[in-house]
C-alpha cells in the first residue's frame, strides 16, 4: 500500500493500515459475495431493523430514485441487506459488488465508508482516491453506524454511495439523520418492552423486605425494590451482562446475585439474604402467607426447568428443592394457570392409568413445602409464576427468536415421562428449532447449536455453515461437529 499517510485525515490513515494489516491487495476487483439469496432472505427477517425498514427507505429514497445514489443498509459485519436507488446506480454498483450478499468490511475491500463507519463507530465519509482499493477510486460513500440501545453494540451500517462527482461530502448528514432515526424506533421497542417488565416483576419486587435490582439479560437497570435509596437512582445504568447464579458488581461496586426471572434478572447484594420460602429449612410454618403490601403485590414464583440440570425454583426469592414429581406438577399448574382438577392432572401427570387419589398425597407434600400457595378445587398456583419455559413460549409468540433461543438452555424436563409435559416438551423444541432455522439467523442459529438438541442437529449445522461469513471463527466448530456426525451415521 502506498498511500501518503501525511496527506489524509487520521481516520483515513488508521483505515489503511488496519487494511494493510488484513493483508487487502489493492487490485481487488469487487466485494466478495458472502450469502446467496436464501441465506440473504432470513439475515433480513432475522436482523432488528427489518420493521423498520419501510420508515428508511422513505426517508431516503428521495435522495437514492431522483440522482444517481445508492442506498445501502448491511448488518454489522458489513453484509449487504438491502439496497434502493436507480437503474443506472445499480448497474454500476453490480459491477463492484455492492449488492445484496456482498460483505464490505474493512478486511476484505479495504477501506470504505460502510466498513469504515462499522470499524470507528461514527458517521465516516470515504472520498474517491481515499478507498484501499483502485476499482473504488470514481467512487465515493457517507455511512453511519446504527446503535442498538439494548445491548449498545453496533448492529448495522446506513450508506449511500456515488460516483465522485454526484456525492456532496454534506450527505454524511443525512445517512447519521437516518441512523438516528433507526436508533429511537428500536429506542421505543426497548422502552415498551422494559415497562412491561416492570408491570410484570416490580409489584413482587415492591413486597421484599429486602433491597433489589431489576436487570435485563443485556446488563441494563430497568428498576428497584425497596431498601437503600441509591438504587431507583440507578436505573439507566449498565451492569455486565449477568448468569444465572453468578456475581455482577453494581454501580456502587459491591457484589450482587443474580436471580433469573425468565427474560431478566433480580440482582441481590449477598449480604443481604432474601426471605426463604415457605417449608425451607428455617422458615415460617407452611400456610403463613405474608399479607402483600399493595393490590398486585405477593409472592412470586420463579421455576427453572429447562436442561439437564436439576430443576429449581426460588418463592420471593428463596430457593427450594424440588423432586421430578413435584417440578412436573409445578410445571402442569404454571401451564393451565386456572386450575386442573384432579382427573385432569392424573391424567397428565400418570396418563389413563392414573387417578385422583394417587396425585392428592403429592399435592399434600408439596404444600408442606410451598404453603397455601398451592390451592385445590381446583389445583392451582395462588401466586404469580416466571417460568422459564412460559417466557420462551412467549418470546416465540413475539417474534423475538434471538431472546428465545438465548432462553432456551435445553429441553423441558427431560427427565420426565409425565405423557403432557412429553408433548408439552417435544412441541417447544419443535417451535424453537423451526423458527432458530428459519429467522434466527446466525447468532441465533449458533446459540441453538450449543443446547444438548442443537449440538446434534445436522440440519441446523450445515445452516450455520451457509449464513457465517468467511473467516467467521465459528466455521471451523460447526465443520468439525457435523463431520463426527456425518461420520457415525456411517
Amino acid at each position: 500500500m502506498t498511500q501518503n499517510l501525511l496527506a489524509v485525515r487520521r481516520a483515513i490513515s488508521d483505515s489503511w493500515r488496519r487494511s494493510e494489516n488484513a493483508g487487502v491487495d489493492a487490485d481487488v476487483r469487487a466485494a466478495p459475495l458472502v450469502f446467496d439469496r436464501d441465506v440473504i432472505a432470513d439475515a433480513r427477517v432475522a436482523h432488528p431493523l427489518d420493521p423498520h425498514l419501510p420508515l428508511l427507505e422513505g426517508l431516503l429514497r428521495h435522495v437514492a430514485d431522483e440522482t444517481e445514489h445508492l442506498m445501502v443498509i448491511t448488518d454489522d459485519g458489513g453484509h449487504v441487506l438491502w439496497t434502493q436507488g436507480p437503474p443506472g446506480a445499480r448497474r454500476a454498483a453490480d459491477r463492484i459488488g455492492l449488492g445484496e450478499g456482498f460483505r464490505w468490511s474493512e478486511d476484505v475491500v479495504g477501506t470504505n465508508g460502510i466498513g469504515l463507519a462499522l470499524a470507528t463507530g461514527r458517521p465516516e465519509f470515504v472520498y474517491a482516491a481515499e478507498h484501499v482499493a483502485h476499482v473504488l477510486h470514481r467512487w465515493s460513500c457517507a455511512a453511519a453506524p446504527i446503535t442498538d440501545p439494548d445491548s449498545a453494540a453496533v448492529i448495522g451500517c446506513i450508506d449511500v454511495s456515488a460516483t465522485v462527482e454526484a456525492l456532496h461530502p454534506a450527505t454524511v448528514a443525512l445517512v447519521s439523520a437516518a441512523a438516528r432515526l433507526a436508533e429511537s424506533r428500536l429506542e421505543n421497542e426497548m422502552q415498551q418492552r422494559d415497562e412491561l417488565l416492570r408491570e410484570r416483576l416490580l409489584p413482587h419486587l415492591r413486597g421484599l423486605r429486602e433491597p433489589g435490582v431489576l436487570v435485563t439479560a443485556t446488563g441494563r437497570i430497568i428498576g428497584a425494590g425497596p431498601g437503600e435509596p441509591a438504587l431507583a437512582g440507578w436505573r439507566g445504568r449498565r451492569v455486565l451482562a449477568p448468569e444465572g447464579g453468578g456475581t455482577v458488581t453494581l454501580p456502587d461496586g459491591r457484589a450482587a446475585v443474580a436471580e433469573p426471572l425468565g427474560e431478566a434478572f433480580l440482582l441481590r447484594p449477598p449480604a443481604v439474604r432474601p426471605r426463604r420460602g415457605r417449608g425451607a429449612p428455617g422458615a415460617r410454618s407452611p400456610g403463613c402467607r405474608s399479607a402483600p403490601s399493595a393490590a398486585g403485590e405477593g409472592p412470586l414464583l420463579t421455576l427453572s426447568f429447562l436442561g439437564d440440570g436439576r430443576p429449581h425454583a426460588r418463592l420471593d426469592g428463596g430457593p427450594l428443592t424440588l423432586s421430578l414429581r413435584h417440578a412436573e406438577i409445578l410445571a402442569l399448574l404454571a401451564l393451565h394457570p386456572r386450575g386442573l382438577t384432579g382427573d385432569r392432572l392424573a391424567l397428565y401427570l400418570y396418563g389413563d392409568d392414573g387417578s385422583p387419589a394417587t396425585v392428592r398425597p403429592e399435592i399434600h407434600r408439596l404444600r408442606q413445602q410451598f404453603g397455601d400457595i398451592v390451592r385445590a378445587r381446583p389445583y392451582r398456583l395462588e401466586c404469580a409464576v416466571e417460568a422459564d419455559f412460559l417466557t420462551v413460549r412467549r418470546l416465540l409468540d413475539d417474534g423475538d427468536v434471538a431472546g428465545a433461543v438465548r432462553l432456551y438452555t435445553g429441553e423441558l424436563l427431560p427427565g420426565s415421562d409425565a405423557p403432557a409435559l412429553c408433548e408439552e416438551r417435544d412441541e417447544l423444541a419443535v417451535r424453537v428449532r423451526r423458527q432458530a432455522l428459519d429467522r434466527g439467523g446466525a447468532d441465533a442459529l449458533w446459540t441453538y447449536a450449543q443446547t444438548e438438541p442443537g449440538r446434534f442437529d445436522l440440519e441446523a449445522l450445515e445452516r450455520l455453515s451457509a449464513v457465517l461469513p468467511p473467516g467467521d471463527s465459528r466455521l471451523a466448530a460447526v465443520a468439525s461437529r457435523s463431520d463426527r456426525l456425518l461420520n457415525d451415521d456411517d
